[in-house]
């Protein structure tokens, strides 16, 4: 049995024919022909979440995790704007949702009709396209026209590279009408080819390393690539290259610089532009770091090529000179053998300063109290082999950074846009996915923020929540301007006393705490011996000596380093 609406049994014969499998559901009474049609397929897994802001960033955690489009739908009106948040940090993280809001008719819109808003191309800026379908299929030109929005819908959500797309669908009464049979779609290939680089530019390229310069290879946020890891470790092999990675870059060997923050602070005062790249090469997504977006925009590189299929202008440095359309895998292994190894001490320079941070850094957390940074520290040594971090935002990202990669963990974090929204429900819905245990590192206003995360039938016990309880906003005494005016704590550190022991016991998540380092010690091995439900590990740490921790930290790098 299918929905008798024409549309959406149409969109849902298309979804699977097109080889999607996933949709998250959230109750309504608009879209009741969407759940009918999808929830009624034997061939489509669907997923009930309620709070559809959690449902919505469950399902990018789901599209994460396997790379595929993951369809969200909703009852019309303001339910559609819960979808926000998430399909903002699709779009700027490039993970693909299909996005199926239901609707009233347009005879039906502002007229002052209940649960009733304008949802045409509600999503415009931050989407990358917006569809709107038929009301009804009455002739071979409707249908056609139909199965071409549908076809060209999911196939943008993958080219030329992945991302959230919208599909509108406006529904009539009655809406909970069945039939045995539809009428079959056909599938059209409708996704874009990438635009052929000219021959010219593939020169230049060449040219400009080939030009004796120095190189800096900047990798922003990417998933796991073995074949991408390989490639760029060879470059950095090459004496006038350095490559720059986070760990949310998800590469690692022994050339790279992975701790950006570190040598940037140990760089010797005076010689800032000895260390300044002549040509600046940028591939993957965002970047964590704040101090190497100040450095390079003080000290502009001659060149700064940006490696991108979908051929966006991100001028994160102001210093954008020219765009390849391509994967910067392919593009780079195509002219690999073309590209010369110049001598120079460009890169011996970096590897010097990293050397350097990581005998320091083991030297001041011997000594560091138990704090934030004491407590990262051990649960990055400590975390299971072989399992996925899902970073949170504010201080638990910026923190990690501070240690390099590491090979036991593939990172995730919402780094699209960087909100605190939706962290743990990310992390929730790619776990759903993934075989291997998955750990979410948030602070205490991200999950509670992201509390209704747990309001979620579909936690796996291979997802494991730990909280860093510092009684607010720590990272607000910690960047410049906050600290110093009377509002940090009431309203920007938003102090509390809040404990996440009743939420994890009001959803059946199995708690655990730790108030001191000794406790946290004992207690990691119980929290993940158990995977038949899911867990939650608060940490209490000192609020108000966390940043001093982190200042004295740097500080005590600068003025080691000589």
């Amino acid at each position: 049995m299918t929905s008798d609406k024409k549309t959406v049994s149409l969109l849902a014969d298309l979804f699977v024919k097109k080889g999607l499998t996933d949709i998250v559901i959230s109750p309504g009474s608009r879209n009741a022909p969407l759940i009918i049609a999808f929830g009624g397929n034997k061939d489509v897994n669907a997923y009930t979440v309620v709070d559809e802001r959690s449902a919505a960033f469950f399902a990018l955690g789901m599209a994460q995790q396997t790379e595929k489009p993951v369809a969200i739908t909703c009852t019309s009106g303001s339910a559609v704007l819960n979808y926000a948040p998430a399909i903002s940090e699709a779009y700027y993280q490039k993970i693909p949702l299909l996005v199926l809001t239901a609707d009233r008719p347009p005879h039906m819109i502002d007229i002052g009709d209940g649960q009733t808003i304008r949802q045409e191309n509600i999503f415009a800026s931050y989407i990358k396209k917006s569809f709107t379908l038929p009301l009804n299929i009455e002739s071979d030109n409707d249908f056609s026209k139909a199965n071409h929005i549908i076809n060209e819908a999911i196939d943008a959500c993958l080219y030329p590279e992945p991302g959230p797309v919208h599909i509108n669908i406006p529904l009539d009464e009655p809406i909970y009408g069945t039939t045995e049979k539809s009428r079959e779609g056909k599938v059209e290939n409708t996704a874009e080819p990438l635009s052929v680089i000219p021959e010219q530019l593939w020169k230049e390229f060449i040219e400009s390393w080939n030009s004796g310069k120095k190189i800096l290879i900047l990798s922003g946020q990417a998933n796991p690539s073995r074949e991408m890891e390989v490639l760029l470790s060879e470059f950095a092999k090459m004496e006038q290259v350095v490559v720059m990675t986070e760990t949310t870059s998800n590469l690692n060997d022994e050339h790279l610089i992975d701790c950006i923050d570190n040598v940037l602070t140990v760089i010797p005062e005076g010689e800032e532009a000895e260390y300044a790249p002549q040509l600046l090469i940028t591939t993957g997504g965002a970047i964590v770091s704040k101090k190497i977006k100040k450095y390079l925009r003080d000290h502009k590189p001659e060149q700064h090529w940006h490696l991108s299929p979908s051929s966006e202008k991100v001028d994160t440095f102001f210093a954008l000179s020219h765009l390849v359309s391509a994967s910067p895998m392919d593009f780079l292994s195509s002219i690999s053998e073309e590209l010369k190894n110049i001598p120079g001490n460009f890169g011996k320079l970096w590897l010097k300063l990293k050397k350097r941070v990581t005998e320091l850094r083991a030297e001041y957390l011997q000594k560091v109290p138990y704090s934030d940074l004491k407590v990262f520290e051990l649960l990055l040594q400590n975390l299971p082999e072989n399992s996925v971090l899902h970073l949170g935002n504010s201080t638990p990202v910026r923190y990690s950074q501070l240690f390099g990669s590491n090979k036991k963990f593939e990172y995730y974090s919402n780094r699209g846009v960087s909100g605190i929204d939706g962290q743990v429900s990310t992390a929730a819905g790619f776990a759903l996915k993934s075989e291997k245990t998955n750990t979410i590192i948030t602070g205490d206003l991200g999950f509670f923020y992201d509390s209704n995360a747990l309001l979620n039938r579909h936690l796996k016990g291979n997802l494991k929540i730990i909280v860093i309880n510092n009684g607010g906003g720590g990272i607000f005494r910690f960047i410049p301007g906050p600290d110093t005016t009377e509002q940090l704590e009431p309203f920007f550190e938003a102090t509390h006393s809040w404990k996440a022991e009743k939420v994890a016991e009001a959803f059946d998540v199995k708690y655990f705490k730790a108030k001191n380092q000794n406790d946290l010690e004992k207690v990691l091995p119980e929290f993940y011996q158990d995977l038949s439900q899911p867990a939650l590990l608060e940490v209490f740490t000192p609020g108000k000596e966390n940043a001093k921790f982190l200042r004295d930290y740097f500080s005590f790098l600068k003025n080691s380093s000589h």
